[in-house]
């Protein structure tokens, strides 16, 4: 069974931003919720540039320890770079592999806000 189309669908219906880069910094992949946030900066013409040029030099610095790190070693895979107190996330840089070898990363926003919907309230 081809499963790359259920991962896509999870990452796509993510309320959340995704932003998935290969190791040349190339942001490869926005999920809806990142093209949205990231509007002002371009959104969705922002596929294809560098992550490096969205920070500043400090970030870019960060950035680049972050992989190195995730290059280390294999069970080197997630940290947290910041919380964002306007839209209280957090967020995360995690490594992406392909068995053991690392082949990218992702920027994964978490919402720290408490879910305000009743359980299982289908509209």
């Amino acid at each position: 069974m081809e499963l790359a189309p259920y991962f896509k669908s999870i990452v796509d219906q993510d309320p959340m931003s995704v932003v998935v880069c290969n190791l040349e910094h190339e942001i490869l992949y926005m999920n809806p919720a990142a093209v949205t946030a990231f509007s002002r900066r371009g959104g969705a013409r922002l596929i294809g540039t560098s992550l490096l040029g969205c920070h500043n030099p400090d970030s870019v610095i960060r950035i680049l320890e972050v992989v190195s790190w995730f290059a280390a070693d294999p069970i080197h895979n997630c940290v947290f770079t910041f919380h964002n107190a306007r839209t209280n996330t957090d967020v995360y840089m995690v490594a992406l592999r392909d068995g053991e070898t690392l082949i990218g990363y992702y920027e994964k926003h978490i919402c720290r806000s408490p879910e305000t919907a009743r359980p299982y309230f289908l509209f």
